[in-house]
């Protein structure tokens, strides 16, 4: 099983696309996975034939678990093995930040010499076939009652909010349940999850914080419970979701690995809000979207990453690793539940109006669950947009393996000083907004991201922007 985003560590099979005894090409899609982020078709890993198939259509398992076998053309099926004794060989390209993309497992049928380990290994997902004992829940049987394979999120969906899954009148290919059809269910429940209380004595922060300490393991962490507490009406104890549990695991690891140093600057967006009050209801009408803020910002931060490649770059054994492609990650909020960084690849190839473009298919994409392993993965600069919410400055925490996030927050007018061509200066009102940038100062140093910034600065308050549009 691969791992399909950075806080992902489970996925359903929904569909095996070849039988026990089909020959399968490499590259060829072999199954599809269905996971708490993304739907993806997983491509076979190797030329062969598929010997044996080891997790069924519906069956849900950890990330690293073996799923089948692939065998020479010609070779019998073997017995399935015992996992804790089966060699496996992982079959991985290197992404862009120079960490290992998601692997799939493939069971070899005859001994191979072990190879040595690549520089990037340390990232790559967990191998074990044998995962964790899982804490029991009680269980949804999709295939008993016939509504097709669930995925996580609907199967935690329904578990948690005790709907039985042959109520629910599955939207998706073949009848299957989607997310979006048990919320509507909820919605019209007045059925609600009880609350867990426990007396305000009780150290569940510190309980917390302890399962989330840096260096803990992914299986350590997933099997870290905080103990039920005795009931009170003074406190609510909310158990973290798996994704907010992988979340907080993934910036718990950032802080710990990148030297996070926070530098800010002002930018005045005055021509681009006069781009956006002029042609703004134009837009909308072509696109059927507004034109916000946020592709401005990306575009400069292309323009002035192409002058200051070090900042598009990520941190190898000791050395920098710098990359040609500028493939820029967008932070989207999936409605308070959870958080994913989808990827515009190749962004410095973009225009304005084509920027926007790519920014809003992968943000509704995003909250539809409609992303696909290629748009989650090989980010190597990533952009977090506050702004919307009239936040005055963010210090985000950098995308692993990345070594900057940009930052951008609430913009307001204001009065500034403005000085005419003539060299006389006078009072103006402006469109002003902070943009701040934490880097890792392993990869640069302070001078180099100053520089960075005042040239973004420049490129908003200059760009001609109508002609860009």
């Amino acid at each position: 099983m691969p791992q399909l985003g950075e806080t992902v560590t489970e996925g359903t099979i929904t569909r095996w696309f070849k039988a026990v005894g089909d020959p399968v090409a490499r590259d060829e899609p072999l199954f599809e996975v269905s996971t708490d982020k993304v739907d993806s078709e997983v491509p076979s890993p190797a030329d062969g034939v598929l010997t044996a198939i080891l997790v069924a259509e519906g069956d849900t398992v950890d990330v690293g678990v073996v799923l089948a076998q692939i065998g020479d053309a010609g070779a019998a099926a073997p017995a399935a093995p015992d996992q804790s004794e089966v060699p496996v060989e992982q079959t991985a390209s290197t992404s862009p930040e120079g960490a290992a993309a998601p692997v799939v497992p493939v069971v070899t049928t005859t001994p191979a010499a072990p190879a040595a380990a690549p520089p990037h290994a340390a990232t790559s997902p967990p191998t074990d076939p044998m995962p964790p004992a899982p804490v029991p829940v009680p269980a949804v049987s999709s295939s008993s009652r016939g509504v097709g394979p669930l995925s996580p999120v609907v199967r935690r969906l329904l578990q948690d909010h005790g709907i039985d899954p042959s109520s629910v009148v599955g939207s998706g290919l073949g009848g299957r349940i989607t997310r979006g059809d048990v919320e509507a269910v909820i919605a019209g429940s007045p059925a609600s999850v009880p609350a867990v209380s426990v007396p305000p004595t009780a150290p569940v922060t510190q309980s917390v914080q302890a399962s989330l300490a840096p260096g803990t393991g992914t299986g350590q962490a997933s099997n870290a419970q905080v103990a039920a507490p005795a009931s009170t009406d003074r406190d609510e104890v909310i158990p973290f979701t798996n994704i907010r549990r992988r979340t907080a695991e993934h910036m718990v690891r950032s802080k710990a690995t990148s030297a996070h140093t926070l530098m800010v600057k002002e930018v005045d967006y005055e021509r681009v809000e006069q781009v956006r009050r002029a042609h703004g209801e134009r837009f909308r009408g072509e696109e059927g979207f507004s034109l916000t803020y946020l592709p401005f910002v990306a575009l400069a931060t292309v323009e002035a990453l192409a002058a200051f490649p070090h900042l598009n770059s990520s941190v190898g054994d000791d050395a920098l690793i710098v990359h040609r492609d500028i493939n820029l990650g967008i932070a989207v909020d999936l409605d308070n539940e959870g958080l994913i960084v989808p990827v515009v690849h190749r962004a410095d190839e973009l225009n304005l109006r084509g920027m926007s473009r790519r920014i809003h298919d992968v943000a509704v994409r995003s909250r539809a669950q409609g992303l696909t392993l290629d748009d989650i993965s090989g980010g190597t600069f990533s952009i977090t947009n506050a702004g919307p919410f009239g936040t005055m400055l963010t210090g985000a925490i950098i995308n692993q393996p990345q070594v900057a996030i940009l930052s951008t927050d609430g913009i307001s007018r204001k009065p500034v000083v403005v000085v005419q061509d003539d060299g006389t200066e006078t009072i103006g009102i402006h469109s002003m907004g902070l943009v701040a940038m934490n880097f890792d100062h392993r990869a640069v140093d302070g001078a180099y991201v100053a520089r960075f910034l005042a040239r973004l600065a420049q490129i908003l308050d200059e760009r001609d922007w109508v002609a860009e549009l």
